[in-house]
């Protein structure tokens, strides 16, 4: 996009003219002009315009689908009848659906009739101020907009449509599983006369997590004449099959950042597209798996100003559930705060928010959960312990910082080897990254050794956090075997034992990548596995009244084995006494089949006299003397 003059990205400039109180409010929550993104956007989506926006992070897309959205609805000749819906928002993740409502209630607080009615969760009748004055009163027929959040957790189905009747709210946001089971209530109306737009947030996520399905029941029910808006910082294949299912002639509106690669040898360097601020500086560190928690901690230390609100990526949830435990003996200064998919809903907003809202530096354990979308001020730095899956999700991460014009360092660490050719995948897809050289980091083998150290002494204090340690470390595994880019990600090259120091192991765990590991599995620990006790009673009881069954089992079963393996042998001898058996009568019967009836005849004499003389035998024992009777 051809970059614009102060004059030409200034609110006021947009056509159509946005209404005076919604100048009033973006001005008051600090933006002083639309971004590219929101210039290019916002007209064409107040228009009848079906859009597909592709933008960097942080560029702004929020406010881009959410002003027109806004003012069509309050441009309207006349109020929507009661349960009807003028629009739906839709997003991947809980936590994204609870930031735009966020920030619609906070650009809704400057129009007066909709303020009005906006009733917040910590409002109570019985503790309002009997002195202050009544809320204004406003004619039946003001025109105002009512949000509802959609999310499945605390609030149940029931309670969701219990509240949309009561406040008829025109304006849904949601994640698809919820929204569905409201939109398939009879009494929610989307019909062709009210129903006016649909945006999907995140779109390819949408799609990636498996949602295809109830998309697909939900635009069933939404009439095909309506506005449809695409928006992400990165547009998929997945997305394109969409844009052909459900959208009509959209304007596609592309916003990226031109930067100047690095020059190779003799060449100068040449301009590129980015698909990341400028504001964000995305580097790279080369070291073994050991030496990786020792860099973070020494680079929170060196960093200047020190980050006070680091977001670091794990692949998995037990990765997550497990470094919760024993980052905070090695990166002490920090508060460390885990936030993943399995955790219940009531969890998940709690550590959000007390990331959001910490004011002490703080570290955001998570999982590609928190890579979209998400707006959380004052994020310094993003650490990847590891490359995700899905190289369209690196950019998600690494936009997590550096948003509205605020520097930020996004940092990836790689292992030595074949890994560092995921620096050229990602520049071919215009994500270029480079080595961090500020601050320098020197990393020795005894900072490895001492971070193992700490995290082996958690692990050492209870049990459980052992088999967390387990879990994860398999779980991490698996999602390492399934990278895209399976070339460059190959669970051959890995280093298992100093894998198992990074990760601060007692002991490897068995499992079938391992099978070929010729290394020790102890990782040089003299440690008694037994030993190792649960700091739950409880469970610690539990424990040894199943070890010492495992034991008394054993005995059994070795006892039970011996027997088996003696009746085994007596069977083994009756079955080759039957086949013997079986095997001479079939030779008798082949030898007599081959006489001639002279020959038979002869045969049938001789059995007679064998039968005689048998008989006398019997007839004689039968007869011997058998001692004295009493």
């Amino acid at each position: 996009m051809a970059p614009q003059t102060k004059t030409e990205r200034s609110w006021s400039a947009l056509t159509p003219p946005l209404s005076e109180w919604i100048l009033d409010a973006i001005s008051a929550m600090g933006f002083t002009k639309p971004t590219p993104v929101q210039h290019a956007a916002i007209p064409m989506f107040m228009g009848n315009k079906d859009v597909v926006v592709e933008a960097v992070t942080g560029s702004g897309k929020t406010l881009a689908f959410m002003i027109p959205m806004v003012e069509r609805l309050l441009r309207l000749d006349a109020p929507l009848k009661k349960n009807h819906v003028g629009a739906i928002i839709l997003t991947p993740t809980r936590e994204l659906a609870t930031q735009i409502h966020t920030v619609l209630l906070s650009l809704l607080k400057f129009h007066a009739p909709s303020a009005a009615v906006m009733k917040t969760d910590d409002e109570d009748s019985d503790m309002e101020d009997a002195d202050a004055p009544p809320p204004p009163a406003f004619p039946s027929g003001t025109l105002k907009v009512v949000p509802q959040l959609l999310l499945g957790g605390t609030v149940t189905p029931a309670q969701d449509l219990s509240w949309f009747l009561k406040n008829s709210p025109n304006i849904l946001i949601g994640t698809p599983g919820r929204l569905l089971e409201l939109l398939s209530s009879p009494h929610v109306h989307c019909p062709q006369s009210s129903f006016d737009a649909l945006v999907m947030d995140e779109a390819d996520r949408l799609l990636d997590m498996g949602f295809k399905d109830d998309l697909q029941r939900i635009l069933s029910r939404l009439p095909k004449q309506r506005r449809t808006g695409l928006f992400s910082a990165s547009v998929s294949e997945a997305v394109d099959q969409l844009i052909r299912v459900g959208l009509r002639n959209p304007v596609r509106i592309a916003v990226k950042v031109k930067s100047r690669a690095a020059p190779k040898e003799g060449e100068e360097g040449v301009i590129e597209d980015k698909r990341t601020p400028a504001s964000l500086q995305m580097s790279y560190l080369v070291l073994p798996p050991s030496h990786k928690i020792p860099a973070i901690k020494k680079l929170l230390a060196t960093l200047q100003p020190q980050p006070q609100k680091v977001i670091m990526y794990l692949a998995t949830c037990y990765s997550v559930d497990y470094f919760q435990h024993v980052l905070p003996e090695v990166l002490k200064g920090h508060a460390i705060i885990p936030l993943h998919g399995k955790h219940p809903d009531k969890v998940r907003r709690k550590n959000f928010a007390k990331f959001v809202d910490s004011m002490a530096p703080s570290i955001l354990l998570t999982t590609d959960v928190a890579a979209r979308g998400l707006d959380i001020p004052a994020v310094d730095l993003v650490l990847q312990t590891d490359p995700p899956s899905d190289p369209k999700t690196f950019i998600h991460r690494c936009g997590r910082a550096g948003r509205a014009g605020r520097r930020g360092l996004a940092l990836t660490f790689l292992n030595p080897g074949r890994e560092e050719d995921y620096i050229e995948f990602l520049r071919i897809r215009q994500t270029p990254i480079s080595p961090l050289t500020t601050p320098e980091l020197t990393i020795t083998s005894i900072d490895a050794d001492a971070a193992s150290k700490k995290m082996r002494t958690v692990a050492r204090s209870d049990r459980a956090i052992f088999d967390k340690a387990q879990r994860g470390f398999v779980s991490w595994v698996r999602a390492y075997s399934k990278h895209t880019a399976s070339s460059i990600f190959r669970v051959a090259d890995l280093d298992w034992e100093d894998l198992g120091h990074a990760w601060g192991l007692l002991r490897l765990p068995s499992m079938p990548e391992l099978k070929k590991f010729e290394g020790d599995r102890t990782l040089g620990l003299d440690f008694e596995l037994d030993a190792l006790a649960y700091k739950d009673k409880v469970r610690e009881k539990q424990r040894l009244e199943e070890l010492a069954e495992g034991a008394k089992k054993k005995r059994f079963e070795k006892r039970d084995k011996e027997k088996d393996a003696w009746t085994l042998k007596k069977e083994h001898r009756a079955t080759k006494e039957v086949r013997r058996e079986k095997k001479e009568k079939k030779r008798e019967h082949e030898r007599v089949a081959k006489m001639d009836e002279e020959e038979r005849k002869k045969e049938a004499e001789l059995q007679k006299m064998i039968a005689q003389v048998r008989k006398k035998v019997v007839e004689e024992e039968e007869d011997a003397f058998e001692g004295f009777s009493d």
